[in-house]
């Protein structure tokens, strides 16, 4: 069951059911991640822009690519199309690499995605339904963590010297690679 369902004119419908959230789930504000609802919302609306696309492009959506993009934006990270198969396989074991690699092609090719390398050997596909796709990031060279961050002090920064420069900024890239300094991290050397 792939948690989803299309309706006539291919307008996502989640199958969530309605319930009554207590005042303590809807004041949960966690620093730095989405609540469950806050991120089903986010989800709902990126799937629904995606079937527009699909509609508008006439395309057709079936159970297994509704599920891959619906669990490519729940995730909502930068990831491989391994880990993509890996997550998907989770609800739907019958799904090949092949159509997960078609799928996160179609969301490139949408402008639902981004393909980022990050040194480590492997595409990663950045989600960017309705954020900034020009936000930079932050990659431990130890524990390969992604970190994405959007700081108007530097944007701010850049943008007077490229004026300074009688430049036009058309596109910028930030990658910070980092070492991590968490104690317990697995990937730690030395």
């Amino acid at each position: 069951m792939s948690g989803l369902e299309l309706v006539a004119c291919c307008k996502y419908t989640p199958r969530r059911p309605a319930k009554r959230l207590s005042i303590q789930t809807r004041r949960r504000v966690i620093v730095g991640e989405t609540s469950r609802v806050e991120r089903d919302e986010r989800v709902d609306e990126a799937m629904e822009a995606f079937y527009e696309r699909l509609q508008e492009a006439g395309l057709k959506s079936t159970r297994q690519r509704d599920l891959i993009v619906e669990r490519f934006f729940m995730l909502d990270k930068h990831i491989s199309a391994d880990e993509l198969l890996e997550d998907v396989r989770e609800h739907q074991p019958r799904i090949g690499y092949a159509t997960v690699y078609r799928t996160l092609k179609l969301l490139v090719e949408q402008g639902f995605a981004l393909p980022k390398d990050f040194g480590d050997g492997q595409t990663r596909y950045d989600p960017i339904h309705n954020q900034d796709p020009q936000h930079d990031h932050l990659i431990c060279v130890d524990c390969r963590k992604i970190i994405e961050f959007n700081d108007q002090v530097l944007d701010d920064r850049i943008q007077d010297i490229v004026d300074k420069m009688n430049y036009t900024v058309r596109r910028k890239k930030i990658e910070l690679y980092a070492e991590c300094r968490i104690k317990a991290c697995p990937n730690k050397t030395g």
